[in-house]
């Protein structure tokens, strides 16, 4: 493990995380309408510090390896697509853009998973809980677009 590549990565999540910790769901988010299956808010702070972490160990062992420059990219697109969510759905308070955005971030995370899961199968493997998640949000996304339509901006 090069704990140098590790870290720089895990930087990037933390990056992506610090949007999460500004941009909080808060009363806006709590008065909304949302499907049976939303997880309680406790949930996520907890899963997203777990696929941070994996997502910084896969990252770190395909950009050691010949040929990964497709890869680091679309986790780059990935990454980037992480930070945004955040700051439209809860700072803007814009569901649909939201809805936009973690489309953009299942394309990029599933591309991602795709391009690790040749290079090398653990860091592809550690890419399919952070898959399987990112459709979870997909779906609390859309389904919250559904009941609430695109709700304006409460004032904070």
């Amino acid at each position: 493990m090069d704990w140098t590549v590790f870290f720089a990565f895990f930087v990037a999540s933390a990056g992506a995380a610090s949007t999460g910790a500004i941009f909080q769901p808060g009363e806006w988010y709590d008065r909304l309408a949302k499907p049976g299956f939303t997880p309680p808010n406790w949930v996520f702070p907890v899963v997203w510090t777990v696929l941070y972490i994996a997502m910084a160990v896969a990252a770190m062992r395909v950009s050691l390896l010949q040929g990964s420059a497709l890869a680091i990219a679309a986790y780059t697109a990935q990454i980037t697509f992480n930070t945004l969510w955040s700051p439209v759905f809860f700072g803007a308070r814009r569901i649909k853009a939201g809805l936009i955005v973690i489309t953009l971030l299942w394309l990029s995370v599933a591309a991602t998973c795709l391009l690790f899961l040749r290079l090398d199968l653990i860091s592809g493997l550690l890419f399919v809980p952070y898959v399987i998640w990112v459709s979870i949000a997909w779906a609390l996304n859309f389904s919250i677009w559904r009941l609430n339509g695109d709700v304006a901006p409460a004032s904070p």
